[in-house]
């Protein structure tokens, strides 16, 4: 009885982790058939969720509002996974807009999708929402430093080519170490900054990145202050974007990690599986010293858990 009823509480989520066990779940529903003893034992024990109320457990509303969350996860990566990528775009940058979230998603999809995509994603959030993804993004944004940035960012439609003129890179490194040495003014209110960021193709990015750590000894993102965050990761989903979307998935299964950083876990899985996953595993692999699919199915349960390994690990 003790065994089943741990084994219950944790298909619940109530021993941590993201995502319900619901195989666990199911299989209770059948054993415990006609055993009301029973599920008033897994009440008794189960403090997190239950309550003694007068004569009965009752279920704990805040426990509840987790449960819900735990149990939709699968669904709403399936939701994910099954739209098209520049609705799902669309809806995700319309999402962290409307709902007061940090800039970090709108930053991914700008910086990391291909111009075509991104385009697409531009024509995809007029049809579904009848304003265009900049106007928004200057409305939301127009009270925040980095209001130009972002527009500039969402507006883009690079050059994909692999040339590259380094005497202009040269050029621009040095424009860019003499902005982020100013210090009556920050480096993401700087135009030369926002022009570089928002227009140049990512592998010139890449070029001028590579210069600017020859002549200051140090990776650009090393002397972005700690006001400077979304220009930091402007540049890292532009020039590493599987370096970013690695931190962005070990922030997610961090003990502790919040709403935020969790949803990242799902949205990275189903963005990413078709694109640079492999990267993004090897990435992890060299940063924290672990295999992506082992810190992810020691985190999550159930058919979420099963989900994301399919996507992040496929058949390897």
């Amino acid at each position: 009885m003790a065994d089943e009823v741990q084994a219950l509480t944790k298909a619940f989520s109530g021993l941590g982790g993201l995502g319900v066990d619901e195989t666990t779940m199911v299989s209770t529903l059948a054993q415990w058939r006609k055993q009301p003893e029973k599920r008033s034992g897994f009440r008794k024990s189960f403090r997190g969720l239950f309550k003694e109320h007068g004569v009965i457990e009752r279920c704990e509303d805040e426990y509840m509002l987790h449960l819900a969350a735990e149990f939709s996860r699968f669904k709403n990566l399936m939701v994910l996974w099954a739209m098209h990528p520049w609705e799902r775009d669309a809806r995700l940058a319309h999402h962290v807009l409307h709902q007061a979230h940090p800039p970090a998603i709108a930053v991914e999809i700008a910086c990391t999708r291909s111009a075509e995509d991104l385009l697409g994603a531009r024509k995809a959030y007029q049809a579904l929402f009848h304003h265009s993804l900049e106007e928004d993004v200057a409305f939301h944004a127009k009270d925040k430093p980095y209001c130009s940035l972002l527009v500039g960012l969402v507006s883009a439609y690079r050059y994909e080519g692999p040339k590259v003129n380094e005497d202009t890179a040269k050029a621009e490194a040095k424009a860019l170490g003499a902005a982020l040495k100013k210090k009556e003014a920050a480096a993401v209110e700087n135009g030369e900054v926002v022009r570089i960021l928002t227009t140049r193709s990512k592998p010139h990015l890449v070029e001028t990145f590579k210069h600017y750590k020859e002549l200051h000894g140090k990776h650009i993102h090393e002397d972005l202050g700690s006001e400077e965050t979304l220009i930091r990761e402007a540049v890292q989903c532009l020039a590493a974007p599987e370096m970013y979307f690695s931190q962005v998935m070990e922030a997610a299964l961090r003990e502790g990690a919040d709403h935020h950083g969790k949803e990242a876990l799902a949205r990275v899985a189903v963005t990413r599986s078709d694109v640079d996953m492999d990267g993004i595993r090897a990435a992890y692999q060299e940063q924290f010293g672990a295999r992506l699919e082992d810190a992810v199915a020691a985190c999550a349960h159930g058919h979420f858990k099963d989900a994301l390994l399919s996507l992040i690990a496929g058949g390897k």
